[in-house]
């Protein structure tokens, strides 16, 4: 268990319920909860025996919360580089199809280390790809997880509606969906940890309309809800899928989805780019959550989600990175300047300021991943998952609004980030890992997995 730790002097932004800001506050952290937050040094009652951080120079925010990503691709980066979705799909099946737990883990553990250099602490992991014979796939992200030392929510994904049946999936990289259920049970409960500050919580999660059945999706809901856990997908990411449900299912992606009972405060999906005003008001109602990966989008040219509308209808909205294949920097605090970016590009320059960007990034995600109450602020309490970052360099001095840095300049270095209290990053270097052999051993995996295609 960490220690008493005591950061002061830095511009600390809470992200609380108020956007409360101290331009020299203090942060408190005791173990893993947050004691003290507030301008100033920290009380002298609170300060004897702990470590001491100086932050001067520094932005503090809370740990910020991927809510989308796709681990297992980040051995496969800079392929299929002028795809659309459906394309690129196509031509990394293959590869993908012949990945195995051991591969799945050496990879995770590169994506992962890369995430916690760029501020985050929080990681949802969408995986859904599992060869037959092949390991425990869940298993080896866990473990990474922990050799990193970050929150995963795990998902257990999984397709079942191949190419002979409809789907965009090549038969070969499909489940039987019975299989696939039985599967996503006993990954919930070998691994899906409930209680209050878990470091590992699982989630189920069918792929996309276009690679899992209809039985698959109304299933895998039923089974999640009997389980108590949470519900993801990828929905509305491009205008091929709306066709796709528009043909095959005679509605679009979100009347499908809420037809099998895909809507809820329980549901969080990826993308939501193509979004309509009936759409957003089904998700407002719901309480259903988005997972926003601006990068991805771009890089795909899929669109650029409606941000500014979701927010103002209520929605749950979060950041994500996507896919490190669809998303080759692999990094979280970036997007959320993309974010901001996008936004405006699509709504205008009021349409998304940097204060609500890091928010989308920080509480925005710890709501869509149901963990607002310990997630995403920096308030007595919560978890101590803090992240600073060193805007006194050259790139960001002079700059006369701290979170500017992060929504408008270039992403700041991570100085230091917590989780739960736990040190793993200081000075820009990770100290849970060697982050040079965990990518030399990436790179090594990247080149066994293409041997085998």
């Amino acid at each position: 268990m960490s220690g008493r730790v005591v950061i002061e002097g830095g511009y600390v932004a809470t992200v609380d319920a108020a956007g409360t800001e101290y331009a020299h506050g203090h942060v408190v952290f005791d173990g893993p909860r947050i004691i003290a937050v507030g301008a100033g040094p920290a009380p002298r009652a609170i300060v004897a025996d702990a470590e001491r951080i100086d932050a001067g120079g520094c932005l503090v925010t809370p740990g910020l919360v991927n809510t989308h990503h796709h681990l297992y691709q980040w051995l496969t980066r800079g392929l299929a580089q002028d795809d659309i979705l459906f394309d690129w799909l196509v031509a990394l099946y293959p590869l993908w199809a012949r990945i195995d737990a051991e591969l799945v883990g050496r990879g995770a553990a590169a994506g992962l280390a890369t995430l916690a250099l760029s501020g985050c602490t929080t990681v949802a992991d969408h995986h859904y790809v599992f060869p037959a014979g092949s390991g425990d796939h869940v298993g080896a992200l866990v473990t990474a997880a922990q050799q990193v030392g970050v929150r995963l929510h795990a998902t257990r994904g999984s397709m079942d509606l191949g190419a002979s049946d409809g789907g965009l999936p090549p038969d070969f990289a499909v489940e039987k969906t019975d299989a696939a259920l039985e599967a996503s049970a006993q990954a919930v409960a070998r691994y899906h940890d409930p209680s209050p500050g878990a470091m590992v919580q699982l989630a189920i999660a069918p792929c996309s309309p276009f690679s899992v059945t209809t039985e698959l999706l109304r299933e895998s809901a039923a089974l999640a809800r009997s389980l108590g856990v949470r519900l993801h997908t990828h929905g509305s990411e491009t205008v091929e899928e709306a066709a796709f449900c528009a043909e095959r299912f005679g509605m679009g992606p979100t009347d499908y989805l809420e037809s099998v009972g895909w809507l809820g405060d329980d549901v969080w999906t990826a993308h939501g780019v193509h979004l309509d005003a009936h759409d957003i008001a089904r998700y407002a109602s719901s309480g259903t959550g988005v997972a926003h990966c601006p990068s991805s989008n771009a890089r795909l040219a899929a669109g650029i989600a409606p941000v500014r509308q979701l927010l103002r209808a209520g929605v749950p909205v979060g950041l994500g990175v996507d896919g490190s294949a669809s998303n080759e920097s692999g990094r979280l605090g970036p997007e959320i300047r993309q974010a901001v970016l996008m936004a405006r590009l699509r709504d205008g320059a009021d349409a998304l300021g940097s204060r609500a960007a890091l928010r989308i990034a920080t509480m925005g995600g710890a709501t869509v991943l149901g963990r607002a109450a310990e997630l995403g602020s920096l308030e007595p309490g919560k978890l101590a998952d803090v992240a600073l970052w060193r805007i006194d360099g050259v790139a960001h001095l002079g700059l006369p609004d701290p979170v500017a840095a992060l929504g408008l300049a270039d992403t700041p270095p991570v100085e230091r980030l917590f989780v739960g209290g736990r040190a793993v990053v200081a000075d820009g270097r990770l100290l849970t890992a060697d982050e040079d052999a965990l990518a030399r051993d990436a790179a090594a995996a990247s080149r066994e997995l293409a041997e085998r295609a």
